[in-house]
């Protein structure tokens, strides 16, 4: 174990930058940003409701999850073929790269987009081609975790898995995201039983905007191996001890949580709350380009403005995101090793 009192907090922000981590809640098409949506608007000749990059920018201002959805679909748009999934996921794999991702699991929509006729196919390929090209160049292992949108039903869930099936050797699991208000985990417990039978992974977004007793619902009926969000878990002791025993992983996502409001500020975060619980946090980037930040800008803004965070808190957050992945001992075995080395560096 690395000695945590010899890294003063002035080498934390370079730390958080250099330690291996590995990100499990990233919805690719929100790391979509404004300069490649309009690239692929030209080249598919899809007319945006927003005259410049600017005046998009500009309207990423969310009151709540709903209001960005809004605007999150209609940059969705601008996918219509396999080459534009690609260039989105390579996109996303050179920041990640930059920011010593070591492994992402790639959540996708493809009812955004199947919707609009494109074929399932087009989408799941063209962010497989993008996994092995981050594989190749730049060593990122990668998976692809297909998300149902809540606010439809789960008839038209069930299509969409019948859909993927040809492609199930590209995607490692299942989601559940979109809108959570009145969408309870329940509605989709048939479909989740069927990817459980398939020998999917399952994860489900929980306790965001939603109540804590949907946290319990998607352990209890959607039997998932890890909570997306979770953070209103602080308002049901009962369900932190649960949590904490069972050692269900959350994937929190800061700059997400400031962004859509379910916190006033980053200073404000639960955070440091619940790893003092002894829950397996992990920190996530979510929907990057919407909230201002990729992986690392969630750490360094996130320890900026929680000084209670240091050295050994970062440590255990890497080390959660290995645990929390959807990959075999081995892997996890390499990324601690080179998170010790990083560590024992800084603290000589």
């Amino acid at each position: 174990m690395p000695d945590f009192d010899r890294i003063p907090r002035d080498r934390l922000p370079a730390l958080l930058r250099q330690m291996p981590k590995a990100e499990l809640h990233i919805h690719i098409e929100g790391s979509l940003e404004p300069e490649l949506i309009f690239r692929l608007a030209e080249r598919n000749g899809v007319a945006l409701a927003y005259p410049s990059v600017q005046a998009l920018r500009e309207a990423y201002a969310f009151t709540d999850l709903q209001s960005f959805l809004d605007i999150y679909y209609a940059g969705a748009s601008v996918l219509l073929k396999e080459a534009d999934f690609f260039d989105m996921a390579w996109a996303y794999f050179e920041k990640a790269a930059a920011d010593n991702v070591v492994h992402a699991e790639l959540f996708f929509d493809p009812q955004t987009h199947t919707e609009r006729g494109v074929p399932i196919e087009a989408v799941i390929l063209g962010l497989h081609h993008a996994c092995q090209r981050a594989h190749a160049e730049f060593g990122i292992t990668s998976r692809l975790i297909l998300c149902f949108l809540r606010h439809l039903s789960e008839e038209d869930a069930l299509r969409t898995l019948n859909a993927a099936l040809p492609y199930r050797e590209y995607v490692v699991g299942v989601g559940l995201d979109s809108s959570e208000r009145d969408h309870p985990p329940e509605k989709f417990a048939r479909v989740f039983a069927r990817c459980r039978e398939l020998g999917l992974h399952v994860v489900a977004h929980a306790g965001e905007e939603g109540p804590p007793a949907y946290i319990d619902s998607a352990i209890d009926v959607l039997k998932v191996e890890r909570i997306d969000h979770g953070v209103r878990c602080v308002e049901d002791p009962g369900l932190v001890a649960r949590l904490a025993a069972l050692r269900m992983p959350l994937t929190v996502c800061p700059l997400s949580n400031v962004k859509l409001c379910v916190f006033p500020s980053l200073a404000a975060h639960n955070l440091p709350q619940l790893l003092d619980a002894g829950l397996v946090v992990t920190i996530n980037s979510d929907d990057p380009a919407y909230f201002g930040g990729y992986l690392n800008d969630n750490f360094v803004q996130t320890f900026a403005a929680l000084p209670q965070l240091g050295a050994r808190q970062a440590y255990t957050l890497a080390r959660n995101s290995f645990e929390a992945s959807f990959v075999d001992a081995p892997a996890r075995a390499e990324w601690q090793r080179r998170l010790d080395e990083v560590f024992a560096a800084a603290a000589v």
